[in-house]
């Protein structure tokens, strides 16, 4: 008999790790699918990962679009000034 998952399980979230996020957080996912990367070579570069939770964390992001992506630019934006910050201070 075939066990069935319930996609729920599939991401994790555990306070005081990575901000309360996943380890390999769906922003990483998200940022390698749009960046070209298919699921299964997802799956190739980080084999941690199951294909079913690439898909869950893509279905999530789906779902909270919005709220990732400004999450994303957010976090861009701070390693965008955190390497000004870490450059000005080496010259």
């Amino acid at each position: 008999m075939q066990i069935i998952t319930d996609i729920g399980t599939l991401i994790v979230s555990t306070p005081g790790t990575c901000g309360g996020r996943p380890r390999i957080t769906v922003h990483n996912i998200v940022i390698d699918f749009n960046a070209g990367i298919k699921p299964e070579e997802i799956v190739a570069q980080r084999p941690q990962l199951m294909l079913a939770q690439v898909y869950a964390a893509l279905a999530y992001y789906y779902a909270n679009k919005e709220v990732i992506d400004t999450e994303i630019v957010g976090e861009i934006e701070e390693y965008d000034r955190l390497e000004a910050e870490y450059t000005a201070k080496r010259q």
